[in-house]
């Protein structure tokens, strides 16, 4: 009878630990304020192995007091963990109460708070990423001058240049009248010359053939 009395103690002891083991407990519990884009939400993970049925309630603290309830949500957690997500769009350095109690009925586990409480980063969610585009300051727009826009000494420059010669309608003379302009000489030219060329070739021979006769009555 002892023995059984002893071995009836030590299950008894055995299954109390496993009982206790698989119990519910608030360190089973943790919250996060995240961002989910540039919107604010606070995620509670619940990772009791036992699969209890948990309330979690959200509370926004002031001055260590109950500003208002966010909200409240079941959870039935397990091993791996269980996460539920709280759609609060966070201010930075906030302050957040987690309140969980679990159990089966009336029968309450759990009735405490995460602890401490949350508090949210220092930095928030909406972040303005767009850079206005840069405006040149007066002393550049002054300084720069207009591509378009010649400058003086190119607009002097072209002002002052000769423009081009254009060609005269009239026509211009022939060469060969051009000449007898400027000579004085008429259409008989030609003729003229001829003749004389002439008395120049007979006068010669006259001279020629009398120094011939000079010569040979001066032989006699």
């Amino acid at each position: 009878m002892q023995i059984l009395g002893v071995a009836g103690a030590s299950v008894a002891l055995a299954v109390s630990a496993a009982g206790s083991a698989l119990a519910c407990n608030i360190s089973e519990f943790s919250a996060e304020a995240k961002c989910d884009g540039s919107k604010g939400v606070i995620t509670v993970t619940d990772k009791d192995a036992s699969g209890t049925p948990a309330t979690v309630t959200l509370f926004l603290e002031n001055n260590g007091a109950d500003a208002k309830q966010i909200g409240e949500q079941d959870v039935t957690g397990s091993r791996e963990g269980v996460t539920i997500t709280f759609d609060e769009n966070w201010a930075p350095n906030a302050e957040y109460r987690v309140h969980v109690t679990a159990g089966n009925g009336d029968r309450k586990i759990v009735d405490k708070d995460i602890t401490p409480n949350l508090t949210t980063p220092s930095e928030g969610c909406s972040k303005d990423e767009s850079t206005p585009p840069a405006t040149p300051s007066p002393s550049e727009s002054a300084s720069t001058p207009a591509e378009d826009t010649p400058s003086p000494s190119e607009s002097a420059s072209e002002s002052t240049t000769a423009p081009a010669t254009t060609s005269s309608n009239a026509a211009s003379p022939a060469a060969g009248e051009s000449n007898l302009a400027e000579t004085g000489a008429n259409s008989n030219t030609g003729m003229i010359a001829g003749i004389a060329g002439a008395l120049v070739v007979v006068g010669g021979g006259a001279v020629y053939f009398g120094m011939r006769r000079r010569g040979a009555n001066d032989n006699r």
